[in-house]
Parts: C-alpha cells; structure tokens; sequence
C-alpha cells in the first residue's frame, strides 16, 4: 500500500496516522466472520486515502460480490487484472461471476472462449470454465426468448395507477403484478413506487411488486412501510427474499433441526417461505435466525397440540403473519 506520512486531509476530514491501517485490517476482520457488509464499508472509507495491495483489492471484491453491489465490484476486478494479479485465474473467475450476475452473457462468452484459445485457464480449470462459458450460452438465449416475451406484453398504465390498482381484488393484483414478471418494467415506475409506498395497499403487494423491480435490477430509492416499521431501500441492491441473511439461515438449519419430525419440518418451511414473502424486505424485524426457528417450531408444535413456554410475542407476529399471507381467490 502506497502510505502518507502525517496527518491525511480529506474534504476537511483530518485522518490520524494508524486511522488507514486500521480500516483495512477491520475490513479484512468482517470478511473473515462474513460480515461482507461491513468489510465493503471499511475498504471503501480506507480507499479514500490510500492505495490497496492485491489481497485486500481481492477480498474488497468478493465483499462487493456477496452483498450484490455488482457494478463496484466490477471496477474493482477491472482493477486487479488490469495490475496482472498474481492469483490471475482466481480473480478472473471472481470477474466472470460479477458478469453473469450483470447478464453480460455475450461478454462472459467472449472471455472464456479467449482465454481457452489462449491456453492461459490451467488444466485442473478448464473443465469449470468450460461449464462457465456453457451456462453463459444457455442464459443468453433464455434472455433473448425472455425479452421476445417481454416486447410482446402489453401493459396498460392507467390499471396500475394507485387510485385505480386498489379498487381491484386483492388476488386480481398480486396477479397483474406477476404478469409484470415479463414486461419492462421501467415505463410504470412511478405507478409501482407508488404501489410499494403506500401505506394501504396490502404487504403482501407490496412485497410482490418490490420482487418485480428486484429481480429486473431497478436503480430507485423506496421507502417501504409495514407492520410499523420502515426502510429505505434500493432494488438494484436488494437481495431476494431466499437469499437474504436471516432467510437463508432459517431455511438452511431447519432440515437439520428437524431432522426426526418430517411433518412438522414440511409445515414450517411452507410457513416460513410465507411469511418471508409477506414481511419482504424486513426479514421477520429484529428476530434472530435462531428465534425464528425456535418460534415457528414452537407455533406448530401447538397447532399438534404441543404447549410448552415459548416466546409469545414471536408467536403472535406468526399469526399475523398467517393472516396477512391467506390470500382469498375470490
């Protein structure tokens, strides 16, 4: 790392000597606990003031990686080839998978056939690129087939004006959004903002029409409010509701935790993926993993006729949760 000596002067911010070194070893720290969040944070602020040797460019990358800010980790990647890493093939595989997740099928493609042509992917590798570029194909064409969908969906924008959106059924709306699935959807962004903002729509649509711009990568600040609580969010930077922290970890332990009881571990992961849906992109609020596990276990375990102590408050935002997830068909 290129260092200062002194003090660092930046945009009126006095930075003490140790400050920088600091920040990079805190944000090394959280990637090492998978706290990627917070090390893309503290690479980030220490970048401001000095440069970043090619490990911690690395680690910088893959932490913009897993918390979805794609286009950064891009430029940072860019960066590290550009320096001819050491640990080239790794941070080009890093690279590829930045790409696929951008949808740049056709550039992925050009890459992976460039290098194989060029000899430079080592043996034990080449299988796995050769799968990468494989995938890449598949994927192109399923976009293309996708977007030929999309022209041919014909949207009116009136329907989905709030005033006139929430007169409809609530089942007639959930379904007039999952037709959005193959449209573009940026010609009814103020209509779907609208949507996701309001504090009368049901939670259930609010959710759905979030999924919609979260899966097209919709570049918007929303400020989404239900069951008193509120975020500011942006879709481009939003995980789905699965793969979200808290989600992914309840959904991954419950086979284990369950492992003897089939039953019960059927209904909760059906009620789980409910209710995720529903309080989509609060995750349940401020529950733990593991006091989800243990409250959704708890709440079917009485629905068998299993009393027993349990934390009653979490029970009751489970039934509630019920509630607001029943839709009626008609």
């Amino acid at each position: 790392m290129k260092k200062n000596k002194g003090k660092y002067i930046k945009e009126n911010i006095v930075m003490f000597p140790g400050t920088v070194e600091r920040l990079f070893t805190q944000g090394h720290e959280h990637a090492e606990k998978y706290e990627y969040d917070l090390a893309a944070q503290s690479f980030r602020e220490a970048l401001q003031y000095e440069e970043a040797d090619e490990h911690t460019l690395r680690v910088f990358a893959y932490s913009l990686y897993e918390t979805r800010q794609f286009d950064e980790a891009r430029a940072i990647t860019e960066q590290l080839l550009a320096m001819g890493p050491q640990r080239y093939i790794e941070v080009m595989e890093l690279y590829l998978s930045i790409c696929m997740e951008l949808r740049e099928f056709y550039h992925v493609q050009q890459l992976v056939n460039s290098l194989l042509e060029e000899n430079v992917v080592p043996e034990p590798m080449i299988e796995k690129f050769q799968s990468i570029l494989n995938l890449s194909v598949k994927l192109a064409q399923l976009t293309s087939k996708e977007d030929e969908v999309e022209a041919e969906v014909e949207v009116d924008a009136d329907e989905f004006e709030l005033v006139n959106f929430e007169q409809l059924p609530l089942y007639v709306q959930l379904n007039k959004l999952q037709m959005l699935m193959h449209a573009n959807i940026r010609p009814l962004l103020p209509q779907m903002q609208a949507i996701i903002e309001s504090t009368t729509i049901h939670p259930m649509v609010q959710s759905m029409a979030l999924y919609v711009l979260v899966e097209q990568q919709v570049d918007l600040e929303l400020n989404i409010e239900k069951f008193d609580h509120q975020m500011v969010v942006n879709p481009k930077e939003l995980q789905l509701p699965d793969e979200m922290p808290v989600a992914a970890e309840v959904l991954a332990g419950l086979p284990e935790k369950l492992e003897k009881e089939s039953s019960v571990l059927e209904m909760v992961q059906y009620l789980v993926a409910r209710h995720l849906l529903v309080t989509y992109p609060f995750q349940w609020f401020d529950y733990t993993a593991e006091e989800i596990t243990s409250g959704y276990t708890d709440y079917v375990h009485s629905l068998f006729g299993q009393i027993k102590e349990t934390d009653y408050e979490l029970i009751g935002l489970i039934q509630q949760l019920e509630k607001f997830s029943d839709i009626p068909e008609a």
